[in-house]
């Protein structure tokens, strides 16, 4: 079908697979496509678009591994210790006096396992709100494109999300290395085998 645009040809969109270039019209009557320069651009600014959403994803993900670094050493300077300590109780012929063995219910309690709890801050929260609700929007409005059926927009979003993979989610992992029976810490190297990634380039 067609719509009218604000000009004097009309909008094509179609609800079926398409490869409609010229006059093509995309989310409002504002992006028609006049020339065939207008549609490369609008090929490339999709695929730019999945780029983002990629790069938003990736910056939700660091943004709360920085937070739990900092929960970890907050944790680590606090240097907490359970107080309850519990020492195994001797048993003279596997019995105890008034008739308690070691598997009896009266056998003292093992110590109950601590934790610390930590939170966001209100401002921290707020941050990944935002992120959370920019990668939301962003993620809406390549899907909404993506229902128009066009061909081409459709391979300008795979090819934006192998692009945004790609860049901003560049797979690094640190193991330790293992000498004979112990596990070495690489950090004890002059030259670290690998860096954290960074939140886009890797």
């Amino acid at each position: 079908m067609s719509m009218g645009g604000g000009s004097s040809s009309a909008c094509k969109i179609s609800m079926l697979w398409n490869w409609y270039t010229i006059d093509a019209c995309f989310l409002a009557s504002s992006w028609h496509i006049k020339t065939h320069g207008m549609f490369a651009a609008s090929c490339i600014g999709v695929a730019l678009l999945v780029v983002c959403l990629e790069f938003l994803r990736r910056l939700g993900k660091e943004y709360d591994t920085y937070l739990l670094r900092q929960f970890h050493r907050r944790a680590a300077s606090l240097q907490y210790q359970p107080k309850v300590s519990f020492a195994a109780p001797k048993f003279d012929d596997q019995r105890m006096p008034g008739g308690c063995g070691p598997d009896a219910s009266c056998a003292p309690p093992l110590p109950e396992q601590r934790f610390i709890t930590f939170r966001a801050t209100p401002a921290q929260q707020i941050a990944r709100g935002i992120i959370h609700a920019a990668t939301f929007g962003v993620g809406y409005i390549i899907m909404l494109l993506a229902m128009y059926f066009n061909g081409y927009i459709i391979i300008s979003i795979i090819l934006g999300a192998f692009l945004g993979k790609v860049v901003c989610d560049w797979m690094v992992v640190r193991l330790p290395l293992v000498r004979g029976e112990q596990a070495y810490d690489e950090s004890q190297d002059e030259a670290p085998v690998s860096s954290e990634p960074t939140v886009c380039c890797g």
